[in-house]
Parts: C-alpha cells; sequence; structure tokens
C-alpha cells in the first residue's frame, strides 16, 4: 500500500465516523426530546387526573341523602385514587402503559357524568319540594294571621302527626326481565322491570286499601309509560304515572311487587333511572337504579 491509497483510507474512515458520530447525537437528541415529551404529557395526565379526584371528593362531601349512590361514588373515587397512585409510579418512557391510563381516565369521567347527573336530578327534586312545601306554609300563614301563635302550633302539631302516620317505602330492588318474563342483562332484551319494595311497619298509619302509585324515570329525565289519562294528585297538582297498584294495608311491613311493561317504542337505554313512590298524596321513597349495556 502506498502512502496515497493510505491516506484516502484514512480520509475515508474519517468521513464515516464522522457521519457515525453525527447519526448518533441526532437520534440521541431525538431521543431525549420524545422522554421529555412523555414526560410532559404524564404530568398533564397526572395532574388531570388529580382534578377528577378533587371532583368525587367534593360529591362526597355533599349530603346526598341515597346510600347506594353514596357507595357507588365511594367506589369510583378508590379507582380514580388507585390509578393516579400506578400513573406516580409509572415511568414516563412506558408509553404504552400511560396510553392505557389515558383510556382509563376517559371512562371514569364517563362514569361520573352519569352520576352527577343522578346527583343533580335528585338536588333539583328535593329544590322544588322545599319550594313547593314553602309556598304552602307561606299560603297558610296568610289565611290564618288572626292567631298565629296557635296557627304555628296547629301546623307543627299536624306536620308531626302526618309524618308519624305517613307510609315509608324503605327498599326497592329492580329486577329486568326479558319478553319471557325471564332475568335478563342485556339492555336490547328488556321488555319489563320489576320492582320488589317493602313497605315499613307503621301502626299509627289508618290501615285499609291504598293505592300505590310510581314514577319511573329514565336516564334522560323522561317518564316511562306516560298518558294523558294517567294522573294522580300530588301537592294540589295532577301529575302522571307510570304504575298504580292496589294494596291492604293493615300497618305491618308489607313486601310487594309491582311491573312496568314497556311499550314497543320504549327502547332501553343503559344509565341510571329513578322509581319514585307515592300514597296518600305523599311521596314516600325515591331510589335510584343503573341499567348497563
Amino acid at each position: 500500500m502506498n502512502k496515497k491509497t493510505f491516506w484516502i483510507i484514512v480520509i475515508v474512515l474519517a468521513v464515516v465516523i464522522a457521519a457515525l458520530a453525527v447519526l448518533f447525537l441526532t437520534q440521541r437528541s431525538q431521543m431525549n426530546e420524545l422522554v421529555e415529551q412523555m414526560a410532559i404529557e404524564k404530568e398533564e395526565l397526572q395532574e388531570e387526573y388529580e382534578d377528577l379526584a378533587i371532583q368525587f371528593d367534593g360529591y362526597q362531601r355533599m349530603d346526598i341523602h341515597n346510600d347506594s349512590l353514596q357507595d357507588l361514588l365511594s367506589r369510583e373515587q378508590q379507582r380514580v385514587q388507585d390509578l393516579l397512585e400506578e400513573l406516580r409510579q409509572t415511568k414516563a418512557s412506558n408509553a404504552r402503559r400511560i396510553a392505557e391510563l389515558k383510556k382509563e381516565l376517559a371512562t371514569v369521567r364517563m362514569v361520573m357524568q352519569d352520576y352527577v347527573r343522578q346527583v343533580d336530578s335528585l338536588n333539583a327534586t328535593n329544590k322544588r319540594l322545599t319550594v313547593e312545601n314553602q309556598k304552602v306554609l307561606a299560603e297558610n300563614k296568610q289565611v290564618k294571621t288572626r292567631n298565629e301563635e296557635l296557627t304555628q302550633a296547629n301546623t307543627v302539631l299536624t306536620e308531626t302527626v302526618s309524618r308519624a302516620s305517613m307510609l315509608e317505602v324503605t327498599s326497592c330492588t329492580p329486577v329486568t326481565l326479558n319478553k319471557n318474563d325471564k332475568k335478563t342483562r342485556m339492555a336490547s332484551h328488556i321488555r319489563k322491570l320489576q320492582f320488589d319494595y317493602v313497605l315499613a311497619k307503621n301502626i299509627t298509619c289508618t290501615p285499609g286499601w291504598k293505592e300505590l302509585y310510581a314514577r319511573v324515570m329514565d336516564p334522560q329525565g323522561n317518564l316511562l309509560g306516560e298518558s294523558e289519562d294517567k294522573l294522580f294528585s300530588f301537592e294540589n297538582q295532577e301529575i302522571a304515572y307510570t304504575l298504580v297498584q292496589q294494596l291492604e294495608y293493615t300497618g305491618e311491613a308489607y313486601n310487594g311487587t309491582c311491573y312496568c311493561p314497556l311499550g314497543e317504542n320504549e327502547g332501553v337505554q343503559s344509565g341510571f333511572y329513578t322509581i319514585d313512590f307515592f300514597c296518600d298524596g305523599n311521596l314516600i321513597g325515591s331510589f335510584p337504579f343503573q341499567i348497563k349495556k
């Protein structure tokens, strides 16, 4: 090998080494940028989980007056805490798991939206009943201004006796049935809703035949089975009902079952439903339940 050939080889090797060095530095720079981007995405996702946890905590602090919904909120809140802790332990370079946790976040948000609608519905009902009760009390006060102290005493006594003698539905278990009256959990197969309920023992309630009305609301707030000729009186108004059942109440605890057949055009959608029970002009029980896909 002559000297000229030697220097040519040296120069070629130098060029190749320089090219490899540039390629290595470029790839390392790109890798660093990718890791930094994943770290940013992880931080943003962690903030979203923390915000969702705060929202769940806010709803847990509310006085919901519904043990079933409270338990569902508690379970979802714990699920968010578990996923948040897993995200904190996950390395930023684990792009696959971070993407999975991002999908989990979207699922939890959808579930929370259902819970929010249910809580808002309960709050709206309580506010409406509160306003109507306040209006009735105000009207009674205007009529009986001649003896306000006696009127107030009579009102308190009347309300106490009324509450003591009022029926109360203490539990309600929904069952979804198909066209053959068999239990099914598939929303597309549901043709009838069955409700197994319990009326509490109340010896102060006047015994005899009672008419128990029920209103079943779907996730969109629509009344199932609504009809112009299916009305009953409640708080000086005529409102529609889903079903009515006659029963003989003796003052002892009563286990009953009522059914809500679904019409041809009443498809069943997944989500949270509510059934409200009324008797003797009083709202005596309200229970949410969920139908899954």
